[in-house]
């Protein structure tokens, strides 16, 4: 998986800065690309990889990183310049294959991506989150109540999947019991194939995201003449003015669009911050103490977290952005992981603070055109899970490091053991 250049193991204060290749998954999967990052923001912000060789495999080439929280912000709302469009190569650093090609509609740009993104909005417009957020509570309550008490369990699984999942199901109206479908193709959505990954090749990969497809086409088909028309995210498609005559890769890059987003980072973030509570015990006591913080702690485990590394653009004309040109036709990555830890900008940005002043002053949702559409119920789903922690444990404890997804744009886990105490 590494491109041969640089390992976990190297020091990245010693190695030469044209070989820093921080989009290298096994820098995620180690936790060793902070002090990459750290490198980069202090001494090349604006950074430019020209790419590994062909024997090492690697599959993205060259690319620019932008690492500071404003320089961030600055690509992230000039969509004119940086474009998302799929048929560009979208939003990661490694390309759409020709004949694969996944148009949804946070790899448009406008007009498309503005009335595409009108179509699914009301899912989480504030009168549809206030009638979620009963069932959230009631799942969220039950999922708690049945994990074993005095023994050692997966939280990913037993907590952060399920619940992510469960409510996946109920946006879609997917049906219940084949629920574990979504979490699967979400994560085969964006797994990098590997040996001994979850898809080890790229055409395993296609062939269960065509089987996504066809699932869904299904579901359409069923609701797209139905005579009493639901108000679940298929329904809104079918009878979208913009979305009801899509082609069938659209409508699958979309799909995956609302899968990935709506479970890979709710479901990280519940993971995520339970691990920084634990790293950071006192914040965890400070909870324990005052449960009314839990509002302004779900925004910094966000920022904290941050579920989605990276947010990739193609600049559409040449830019200059502090002393460097950006050409057009270029990549650009947006590093929200490092802008998120960006000193100048976040005191103290490498710590939780539960009850840190500003704490939705954070990349992890994007800004400008893009800026998530589900942030408010991925909010709500974290404020509700640590409610109901809390009316129920004295303290969950991480017993051993997690294993983490080894990925460079969901940054993830795929299991985390712990231990509830009484």
């Amino acid at each position: 998986m590494s491109d041969g250049m640089h390992g976990p193991a190297a020091d990245p204060w010693k190695m030469p800065l044209e070989e820093i290749n921080v989009a290298d998954p096994e820098l995620f999967r180690t936790d060793s690309h902070w002090a990459y990052f750290e490198r980069l923001r202090k001494e090349d912000p604006v950074h430019y990889y020209a790419g590994g060789t062909a024997e090492s495999g690697d599959e993205i080439g060259p690319y620019w990183s932008i690492t500071k929280y404003n320089d961030i912000m600055a690509v992230d709302t000039n969509h004119q310049a940086f474009s998302s469009d799929a048929h560009r190569g979208g939003i990661t650093l490694r390309n759409f294959d020709e004949d694969f090609v996944l148009p949804m509609f946070i790899a448009m740009d406008p007009p498309k991506h503005d009335a595409q993104r009108k179509v699914v909005s009301p899912i989480v417009a504030p009168d549809n989150l206030a009638r979620l957020e009963s069932v959230i509570r009631e799942r969220a309550g039950k999922l708690l109540d049945a994990v074993p008490r005095g023994e050692v369990f997966d939280w990913v699984d037993a907590i952060s999947i399920e619940l992510t999942t469960q409510m996946l199901a109920t946006l879609f109206g997917f049906p219940w019991e084949e629920r574990r479908k979504l979490t699967r193709w979400s994560d085969v959505a964006t797994a990098m194939p590997h040996p001994g990954g979850i898809v080890e090749t790229e055409d395993e990969r296609r062939a269960v995201l065509l089987e996504c497809l066809e699932y869904f086409t299904n579901l359409w088909n069923e609701r797209v003449n139905s005579s009493t028309p639901g108000n679940d995210l298929i329904t809104m498609l079918a009878h979208g003015e913009s979305t009801r005559n899509m082609e069938p890769m659209e409508y699958l890059g979309n799909i995956i669009l609302l899968i990935v987003g709506g479970n890979d980072t709710t479901r990280n973030s519940i993971s995520g911050g339970l691990y920084a509570l634990n790293k950071f015990p006192k914040e965890y006591d400070k909870l324990l103490a005052n449960p009314a913080v839990i509002p302004n702690m779900v925004s910094e485990i966000i920022r904290w977290q941050t579920p989605l590394a990276y947010m990739r653009r193609t600049a559409v004309e040449d830019v200059k952005i502090r002393d460097k040109t950006i050409r057009a036709g270029d990549k650009v990555a947006m590093w929200y992981v490092s802008g998120n830890r960006d000193e100048e900008v976040i005191e103290n940005a490498n710590e939780l603070i539960i009850d840190r002043p500003n704490p939705r002053r954070h990349l992890s949702f994007g800004f400008g055109i893009h800026r998530c559409v589900g942030n408010r119920l991925a909010e709500m789903q974290l404020r509700i899970v640590w409610e109901e922690i809390l009316k129920r444990f004295k303290r969950i404890e991480v017993v051993e490091e997690p294993r983490r997804v080894p990925n460079s744009f969901v940054k993830g886990y795929e299991q985390m053991m712990v231990r509830v105490v009484d």
